[in-house]
């Protein structure tokens, strides 16, 4: 496959995490969201080492799907705390966090 084309399935990758982020309210949702944001970057960081004959991609690849990993842990603890508190995982109902 060609670069472009790698390039092309990110960039719609990245374009969906980014309408979930902004249209959802479910902070699961949320989460997967940014998952696919990140999984876009990854591809991104991936094709391009392969384009250039590079390893440097794919390390970075590993260093980012580590942080989605911790990302992921800390984001859940966030929801389930916030659901038992509130019973809820809606974002627009949560008020908490207003000054």
């Amino acid at each position: 496959m060609l670069l472009v084309q790698y390039l092309g399935l990110a960039a719609v990758l990245f374009c969906l995490g980014v309408y979930g982020v902004i249209a959802r309210k479910n902070g699961v949702m949320i989460l997967m969201s940014v998952e696919l944001l990140l999984n876009a970057v990854n591809l991104n960081l991936i094709a391009f080492g392969a384009a250039y004959d590079t390893a440097v991609g794919q390390v970075f690849a590993l260093f980012v799907i580590a942080i989605a990993a911790v990302e992921v842990g800390v984001g859940l603890a966030i929801v389930l705390l916030i659901y038992r508190n509130r019973s809820t995982v809606d974002f627009d109902q949560i008020d908490e966090l207003r000054g």
